[in-house]
């Protein structure tokens, strides 16, 4: 099963430089938080708008594997994101090497998220 993350491309930039992403959500860290947002390929979208729409950096989408989070010792939890549905919460920062694709995202003329 793949997870996602939507960040900033600085953000991500930062998490190779360093070989950890730490960022739990937009402007938020994993200290902050206690965990990484992720979502489904289904929730992606409502994601981006709910987080996104209004950011004018460059945005990135990584997609990792939930079985190689979870080999890594990092415990993924789906729960509640307030609106019923169940969303992957990652409990750990991420060794930058687990995502295994990093895609360019942004907003489409028609305001869908592309990625």
């Amino acid at each position: 099963m793949l997870v996602y993350h939507i960040t900033t491309k600085d953000e991500w930039d930062h998490a190779q430089e360093t070989g950890v992403y730490d960022r739990s959500t937009r402007g938020k860290s994993f200290n902050e938080v206690g965990f990484i947002h992720a979502s489904q390929r289904n929730q992606v979208e409502d994601v981006a708008k709910f987080v996104y729409l209004h950011c004018d950096e460059p945005l990135v989408v990584l997609v990792m594997n939930l079985q190689s989070l979870e080999a890594a010792g990092l415990t993924v939890r789906f729960e509640d994101g307030g609106n019923g549905q169940m969303y992957p919460h990652i409990y750990a920062p991420i060794l930058s090497a687990i995502v295994m694709e990093t895609r360019p995202a942004k907003f489409g003329d028609t305001g869908n998220f592309v990625f």
